[in-house]
């Protein structure tokens, strides 16, 4: 396996996933208001973590398709990828608690999955996603020797 290919590749979906878990409330939610809410009620909002995610994209293919030094490339994914990752358990942690069960029901979604389910969990998933961007971007640095 190539890291050289394989790291970018992992750091595209990954950065990817990370704006789809940003769009799973709009799904689960049927106000959109109160996903707005939802999103606005934190220190940061996580939208501008998932602008620099979808950046992140464009880096991680740069890099990977040598359109752009890959060691400049993994730099900037890297940094990317961490404050994308600072956004958004900055952004879990402030959500406040009794807003975020102000949205659940339970309705059911899909098998066990309730809407209570899916919104109690999203923040600390988008967390938890967050992670592996930075952690594609330095496995990506560490393959080029940059760590």
């Amino acid at each position: 396996m190539d890291s050289r290919r394989a790291a970018p590749t992992l750091g595209i979906v990954a950065s990817l996933a990370v704006v789809a878990v940003l769009v799973v409330p709009y799904f689960v939610i049927d106000d959109g208001s109160a996903v707005a809410s939802y999103y606005g009620s934190g220190a940061l909002t996580p939208w501008a973590g998932g602008m620099m995610a979808l950046v992140g994209v464009i880096v991680f293919a740069a890099g990977r398709e040598n359109r752009t030094d890959p060691e400049t490339a993994a730099g900037a994914a890297v940094g990317l990828s961490v404050v994308v990752f600072l956004i958004s358990v900055l952004w879990a942690v402030t959500v406040p608690a009794d807003l975020v069960l102000q949205l659940t029901t339970d309705e059911p979604l899909l098998g066990p999955l309730t809407t209570a389910t899916v919104i109690e969990s999203h923040r600390w998933v988008l967390a938890l996603v967050a992670i592996v961007p930075a952690t594609a971007a330095g496995w990506y640095a560490k393959s080029l020797r940059l760590l």
